[in-house]
């Protein structure tokens, strides 16, 4: 019934999303990776995101299936400092460009995770993605992930289906207090300020669920 609903449910974006979609443009060629390389090179990141890609534990994303545009971003943006953690920085530190692409080719290649939601905050979770809040002028997430959650590869919007809540719990958090800054246009910052931390974990829980 679950997977029926989100089949039927209509993708809307508002139209300040589309404006910003507009403005990113498609995102900037990539070479093409090497998933048999990637497998090899994906070795030591095992330890967090597990050998198929399903994070060891929930504070870690599970990588499987994710779109290799939106990891090679990740991984830039690491490397970078755009986006601040101390371990993904030393990890990343080292790699190539084709490092890069081969890794998330590979992640890319794996089947994506599936999760299970819990029915306490599931309705309000599924109103948010779905509708958003228009009171707050919060657009539905579908808009931008899919009403599947399947994100969309040219824009490097992420795949969010069966991502673990704890880990979309806080990221929405360091959007809200802009730890987190590398969303283009700040898009997901000027989202995640308007929400509150029991909207943030029905979301969660509602991705996590999302297939």
């Amino acid at each position: 019934m679950f997977k029926a609903l989100l089949n039927s449910a209509v993708c809307r974006m508002s139209a300040p999303l589309i404006a910003s979609a507009l403005l990113l443009g498609a995102a900037p060629a990539m070479a093409e990776g090497d998933a048999a390389a990637g497998k090899a090179k994906a070795a030591a990141c095992a330890g967090c995101h597990g050998t198929d890609g399903k994070a060891l534990i929930p504070e870690y994303p599970n990588l499987a299936g994710q779109h290799a545009s939106y990891i090679a971003k990740q991984l830039q943006n690491y490397q970078s400092g755009e986006r601040a953690n101390a371990i993904m920085a030393g990890m990343s530190a080292a790699l190539s460009e084709q490092d890069i692409e081969d890794i998330s080719a590979y992640y890319s290649s794996l089947p994506p995770v599936t999760g299970i939601a819990n029915e306490e905050n599931l309705e309000l979770g599924q109103n948010i993605y779905r509708g958003g809040i228009t009171a707050a002028g919060i657009p539905a997430c579908s808009g931008c992930h899919g009403a599947a959650g399947n994100g969309n590869p040219a824009a490097t919007w992420p795949a969010l289906a069966g991502q673990n809540a704890n880990y979309t719990t806080l990221q929405l958090q360091h959007f809200r207090s802009k730890d987190r800054a590398n969303d283009p246009n700040a898009m997901m910052r000027s989202i995640a300020e308007r929400l509150t931390d029991a909207e943030i974990q029905a979301l969660a829980n509602y991705i996590q669920g999302l297939y």
